[in-house]
C-alpha cells in the first residue's frame, strides 16, 4: 500500500512540474493536458494506440522488475527486444505455417531469443561476478550490430535496405475483430499476452518457491547462500525469465505495433522499461498500470502539440521529472512516516495513562 502511495505521489508532482512548465512557456496547463488525455483516450482508436503503445513497455518493465527482484539490474532489454523481434521476424519471413502455428513458434522464437541473449550476462555475473550493468550494456551494442548485419544481407526490404521486408498479414500479431473494435488502431494480440504475461510473474513471484528464493537473493545474496539456495542458478535463472518477457517485447513490437524491424535504432522502450519498474515499484501489477500511464502520455504528446504550443518533448520532460520522484522515493516515505508519527504523537498525547497508585505490587 505504502508503494502505491509514493508512486501516485510521485505521479502527482511531475504532473504539476509539468504544469508549472507549461505556465513558464506562457501555455495553459489545464489546456495542455486536457489536450493530452484526449490524444490518449479521446475515441476507441486513440484507446487502442494507447494501449498498443504500452504494451511492450509492460514486457520490458516486467522484464526489470524480476531480475530487480533478484538484486540484478538488467539495462539490457533493448538488445533482448531487438534480438527477440529478429528471431520472429526471421520465422515469419521465412515459412509458411498455418496463422496460428506460425504465430506461436515466432513468440516462442523471440522468447528463446531473448532468454538467450540475457543468458551470458546472468553466466558472467554468476561464475565470474562480472556487472550485470556493463555486460547488459555491451550486449545491446552486440544486438545492435548483428541486426545491423543480418537484416539487409538476409532480409532486406523491397524499397529500403535500412529494414527488412514486410511481414505478411497473417505474420503479424494484428488481427480482425481488435482493429474493428477500436475503429482500426494498431492494437493487437500482444496486449492479450502482455496481460498474461503479467499474471505469470505475478505468480511466479508471490506464490511460488521460485520466487521466495530469487526474492530471498536480492534481500541478501549471502544470506539466502547460507541457507542452502543455489545462488549462482537463480542468477542465471533470473536474468533467463527476464531476458525472454523482453525477447517478446520485442515480438509484439516488430510483428504487433510494426510489421518491419528497422536497423540502426535500438528500441527505446529497453530503457524506459527501467522507470516503468521504478514507478510499478517491481510489482507485476503496477509495472501493468506504470506502462498504461506511459502510453498515455506518449500517444497523447502528437495532438496536445498539434493543438497547442506545447513541444512534444514536454512528455518525456514529465515522465524524467515522474521518474524523478520515483526514484527518491525513500524521501517521500520518510515525510510520511514523519506525518505519520506525527499524527500518531498528536492521538497519544491526550490519551488516557494508567495510573499505578500506592500499595499497588505491579
Amino acid at each position: 500500500m505504502r508503494n502505491t502511495i509514493v508512486s501516485l505521489i510521485s505521479i502527482l508532482l511531475g504532473l504539476i512540474a509539468g504544469g508549472i512548465l507549461m505556465l513558464a512557456i506562457g501555455s495553459n496547463p489545464i489546456e495542455g493536458y486536457s489536450y493530452l488525455i484526449q490524444g490518449a483516450l479521446k475515441n476507441l482508436e486513440r484507446i487502442g494506440n494507447t494501449l498498443a503503445t504500452a504494451t511492450p513497455l509492460i514486457f520490458t518493465g516486467l522484464s526489470v522488475a524480476f531480475a530487480f527482484r533478484t538484486g540484478l539490474f538488467n539495462i539490457g532489454a533493448s538488445g533482448q527486444m531487438l534480438i527477440g523481434g529478429l528471431c520472429a521476424s526471421a520465422i515469419g519471413l521465412t515459412y509458411d505455417f498455418s496463422r496460428p502455428v506460425l504465430l506461436f513458434v515466432m513468440v516462442m522464437a523471440g522468447l528463446v531469443g531473448g532468454a538467450l541473449w540475457a543468458y551470458i550476462p546472468g553466466i558472467l555475473k554468476a561464475k565470474f561476478n562480472v556487472h550485470e550493468v556493463v555486460s547488459t550494456i555491451m550486449m545491446n551494442w552486440i544486438a545492435y550490430w548483428t541486426v545491423y548485419y543480418i537484416v539487409p544481407g538476409y532480409f532486406k526490404g523491397e524499397f529500403l535496405e535500412t529494414e527488412s521486408r514486410k511481414l505478411a498479414e497473417s505474420a503479424t500479431l494484428r488481427t480482425p475483430f481488435l482493429t474493428e473494435m477500436f475503429d482500426g488502431s494498431y492494437i493487437n494480440l500482444g496486449i492479450f499476452l502482455a496481460v498474461i504475461a503479467t499474471i505469470i510473474v505475478g505468480f511466479i513471484i508471490n506464490k511460488t518457491t521460485l520466487g521466495f528464493e530469487l526474492k530471498a537473493v536480492g534481500f541478501n545474496r549471502y544470506a539466502a547462500e547460507y541457507a542452502g539456495m543455489k545462488v549462482n542458478r537463480n542468477i542465471i535463472l533470473s536474468m533467463l525469465i527476464s531476458g525472454a518477457l523482453a525477447g517478446v517485447g520485442g515480438v509484439v513490437l516488430y510483428t504487433g505495433n510494426a510489421s518491419s524491424i528497422q536497423i540502426g535504432i535500438l528500441p527505446f522502450q529497453g530503457y524506459d522499461g527501467i522507470a516503468v519498474a521504478l514507478l510499478g515499484a517491481n510489482s507485476p501489477i503496477g509495472v501493468f498500470f506504470a506502462a498504461v500511464l506511459f502510453g498515455i502520455l506518449y500517444s497523447g504528446t502528437g495532438f496536445m502539440n498539434a493543438m497547442t504550443e506545447i513541444p512534444p518533448e514536454l512528455a518525456n520532460t514529465i515522465i524524467a521529472i515522474i521518474i524523478y520522484f520515483a526514484a527518491t522515493s525513500v524521501l517521500i516515505e520518510r515525510l510520511l512516516k514523519k506525518f505519520g508519527k506525527n499524527d500518531s504523537n498528536g492521538k497519544n498525547a491526550n490519551a488516557d495513562v494508567p495510573v499505578v497508585e500506592k500499595g499497588d505490587s505491579k
